[in-house]
C-alpha cells in the first residue's frame, strides 16, 4: 500500500518487519535503548497488541489450529487491533514528540494475508484506507533471513507462554516462503520508506545494519 506519513505529529513511527524468527523483537529493543542513549523519547510496542483489547484480539490470532481462521477473518481481526492501537497507543505517543518502534504494522498484514494469504493486496490496501487513512509508518525494516532459517530461530525461541503463540510458525514451509517474497515485494515497491536488511548475521550486526539504516533517514550521528 502506497501511503504517505503523516506530517503533522511531532514524532517518527519506526517499524519492524520480516517472517518468523527474524529477531524483530530484539532489534526493538535494542534500536529503542539506541535511541534513548541519544536522549530520544522511546515507545517500544507491537502488533497484534499495544493496547489491553487489541492484546486480547492477539490471542486469538496467534493461538489454537491453524486453521482456526481464514485469510480475510484474520484481516479483518488485524485491522480492528490495528485501529485501537493506532488511535490509543502509536499517535498520542507521536503527538507528544515521542519515536514509536513497533514489533510489526500494516505490512505484516499485507506480506501475511494480502500475498500468502491470497486476500490481495488491493483489498488489503482498501480496508487500511478505510480504517487508517494515510497513517503509515516513517521507516520500515525489513529484516530479511532464508525460511528455514527463521523457522528454527522460532522454534527455538519457543519457551514457556510463548509456546501457545506458535499459530503462525506452524503453517507450511510454502506458506513462509510465499510470505519472504511478499516483503521483498513490499520493499521493492516502496523503497523510499522500506529498507530490507540482513537479518542473517549475529545480534550484533544486525544492530549495525539497522542504526545506520535509522541514522541515514533521521540525519543522526553515526
Amino acid at each position: 500500500m502506497t501511503v504517505q506519513p503523516d506530517r503533522l505529529r511531532g514524532g517518527h513511527f519506526i517499524t519492524l518487519e520480516g517472517g518468523e524468527g527474524a529477531g524483530k523483537s530484539t532489534q526493538v529493543k535494542r534500536l529503542a535503548a539506541a535511541l534513548s542513549a541519544r536522549g530520544i523519547d522511546v515507545v517500544q510496542t507491537r502488533e497484534p497488541g499495544g493496547t489491553p483489547g487489541a492484546e486480547d484480539i492477539r490471542s486469538l490470532l496467534v493461538t489454537g489450529d491453524p486453521a482456526r481462521w481464514d485469510a480475510m477473518t484474520e484481516t479483518l481481526l488485524h485491522y480492528a487491533a490495528r485501529r485501537a492501537h493506532v488511535e490509543k497507543t502509536v499517535k498520542p505517543a507521536l503527538a507528544r514528540g515521542a519515536w514509536v518502534i513497533s514489533d510489526r504494522f500494516a505490512d505484516s498484514t499485507m506480506a501475511y494475508q494480502g500475498y500468502a494469504g491470497s486476500v490481495g493486496r488491493e483489498t488489503v490496501a482498501a480496508l487500511h484506507r478505510l480504517v487508517l487513512g494515510d497513517f503509515a509508518p516513517d521507516l520500515t525494516l525489513v529484516l530479511d533471513l532464508p525460511v528455514e532459517t527463521g523457522l528454527a530461530r522460532a522454534k527455538t525461541r519457543m519457551t514457556g507462554a510463548a509456546q501457545a503463540e506458535d499459530r503462525y510458525e506452524r503453517m507450511g514451509l510454502a506458506f513462509h516462503e510465499s510470505l519472504r517474497a511478499a516483503f521483498h515485494e513490499i520493499a521493492r515497491r516502496e523503497p523510499e520508506r522500506c529498507r530490507l536488511i540482513d537479518a542473517g548475521g549475529n545480534p550484533d550486526q544486525v544492530a549495525a545494519a539497522l542504526w545506520q539504516a535509522v541514522a541515514a533517514r533521521f540525519n543522526l550521528p553515526a
